[in-house]
């Protein structure tokens, strides 16, 4: 069963999606296509939502979103500069306006003194404007809460990216 409120949220960008004749694509991590299944839990959605990358390991970020190896060796995997590599690879890769990405630790293990458990980095790309992105600390409070509130920023720059 999906959130009630991420579902209405996800019912009010598919909206605006619609009304601005947008069509877009998610690319997701460590949510594993939560975001894609939120929007694609309204019905109707398929007017607005692409495609869905699940790209869970570094090969596909690569090959699916054409994230550079370099990048990921350079930052990790759960970095400001690969979510928004994998937002554009979204955005370059399928025929849409509008591509919002996630990547992170949501745990219970896997994170380290600078990268803890909880660490989510989301990015938003948008045709003809700034990709923009944020860093999320949300802490060691279990993977389907680390999950859900990443879904909720990725909606929150989803909506951002909207804006006139």
């Amino acid at each position: 069963m999906m959130d009630a409120e991420l579902v209405a949220q996800a019912a009010g960008l598919l909206q605006q999606c619609r009304e601005r004749r947008l069509m877009l694509a998610t690319a997701e991590s460590c949510t594993g296509g939560l975001i894609a299944g939120c929007l694609t839990g309204v019905a109707g959605s398929s007017d607005v939502v692409e495609r869905g990358f699940v790209t869970y390991s570094n090969a596909a970020k690569t090959e699916l979103l054409g994230v550079a190896p370099a990048l990921i060796a350079e930052h990790g995997a759960v970095s400001a500069p690969v979510a928004r590599a994998m937002a554009e690879g979204a955005l370059a890769r399928a025929p849409v306006q509008l591509a919002v990405a996630v990547t992170g630790i949501v745990g219970p293990g896997g994170g380290t003194a600078t990268k803890p458990v909880g660490l989510v980095h989301l990015a938003c790309a948008h045709t003809g404007k700034p990709t923009i992105s944020r860093e999320c600390r949300f802490g060691e409070v279990g993977r389907d809460r680390v999950r859900r509130e990443a879904v909720a920023v990725a909606f929150e720059l989803l909506r951002r990216q909207l804006d006139p």
